[in-house]
């Protein structure tokens, strides 16, 4: 259970952090409260796993990478934890997840998601995680369009593509 502090606390992380020279001390400014208690109650809800993790989130389209691709893979069963963890050590990879086969409806699972700056770059990427992984059966699904990209519990934003 969460206080209304802590609601407060979660939402303002949620809009960013400011870019000024000290940013929790501007948060705290907005919520009404002071620097210290921000910081204990960030501290707090890490440590009880409400928040999870602390990253940046970046604009990839902003640093020219434009293709996104997600390949789904047919990989041996008994191959899925060896194969997945070759592949998310791949630096384009920023997924990596198994997922249940449907027989003789879908037999692939193990998949990814990949970045590059052209379609060329991204095929290349795959063609070089199938040779180090011996692994070839696969189905590409390039993104044409993104009209949704927002972190968890943000009402959602459309982007331009």
């Amino acid at each position: 259970m969460i206080d209304r502090t802590e609601q407060a606390v979660l939402h303002a992380l949620q809009q960013g952090i400011p870019l000024v020279e000290d940013p929790y001390g501007e948060m705290a400014k907005t919520i009404g409260i002071e620097r210290d208690k921000l910081l204990s109650c960030i501290q707090s809800l890490l440590d009880r796993g409400i928040i999870r993790r602390f990253a940046a989130r970046i604009n990839q389209r902003e640093l020219g990478i434009q293709v996104n691709a997600m390949v789904a893979w047919k990989v041996p069963p008994e191959r899925v934890e060896e194969i997945g963890r070759i592949m998310a050590t791949h630096p384009e990879v920023t997924h990596c997840y198994e997922r249940a086969i449907v027989p003789q409806r879908w037999e692939y699972n193990l998949y990814i998601v990949l970045h590059g700056y052209d379609p060329n770059t991204v095929e290349q990427y795959i063609d070089e995680l199938a040779s180090a992984t011996g692994i070839s059966e696969k189905v590409v699904l390039f993104s044409t369009e993104e009209y949704k990209r927002a972190p968890a519990g943000r009402v959602g934003e459309v982007i331009d593509s």
